[in-house]
């Protein structure tokens, strides 16, 4: 009895895997056909539980603003806190706002800030995960918890790995990052794990003026061009 009960759970198991494979094409095809469209865009990740009145929110949504003023649309989480400050930026600026949102148990909503044909909802983290790094010219990565580090360091791998073409990832808020920075330098780097060059592209400002210079000076070097 025992033996067939297990048998029905792996086979339960195993055409549920097979099914859940047409839902997980069904979020890219949809994200390929909408984001296909949307042009040269920036993403801004951080953290959801960031409040409205916080120096952070503020600061993203000035840099929303102002990535809109010169040339990008903004790309983000589509939730709430640091997410709602860059949709709300872009959106007030008239330029383009994306919102990949991820169904979650808590923290995530969509925000009101998102351009209507331009709010995406996603199951798969992972499927989220590529349209952030397919869809953008650039990382601007603002204080946050796991889910901004776990975009972090997907987008550093993929570009050591040279398995997408290389942009620029800023991280915002140098008490923040600082830390992270060092340890990176003084554990990674001085193991021989990383590589200094690996290093290159990563910077760490505090001001809306240094994300947009990066950006611009990137850009004029390598060409602006969608990453696909």
């Amino acid at each position: 009895m025992r033996k067939e009960q297990n048998t029905k759970r792996w086979n339960e198991i195993k055409t549920n895997d097979s099914w859940a494979i047409f839902k997980i094409m069904g979020e890219f095809v949809n994200g390929y056909e909408k984001l296909s469209k949307i042009g040269p865009c920036v993403s801004i990740f951080g953290s959801a539980r960031t409040k409205p009145d916080h120096k952070y929110y503020k600061l993203a949504e000035e840099m929303a603003s102002k990535i809109v003023d010169h040339g990008y649309g903004v790309i983000t989480g589509g939730g709430p806190g640091i997410m709602e400050a860059g949709n709300k930026g872009a959106h007030i600026a008239g330029g383009t706002s994306v919102g990949l949102n991820i169904e979650l148990p808590f923290e995530q909503h969509d925000n009101p800030y998102i351009d209507n044909d331009k709010s995406l909802d996603f199951d798969y983290f992972f499927v989220r995960k590529v349209m952030f790094v397919k869809y953008s010219q650039g990382f601007v990565v603002m204080p946050g918890g796991f889910g901004t580090l776990d975009e972090l360091f997907e987008a550093m791998t993929l570009i050591q790995t040279n398995k997408i073409e290389k942009f620029p990832i800023i991280l915002v808020g140098i008490d923040f990052w600082g830390g992270l920075m060092d340890w990176v330098k003084s554990t990674l780097l001085e193991a021989g794990n990383i590589s200094p060059k690996d290093l290159d592209l990563i910077h760490l400002v505090d001001s809306t003026d240094e994300v947009i210079t990066i950006l611009d000076n990137f850009y004029k070097d390598y060409g602006l061009s969608p990453n696909f």
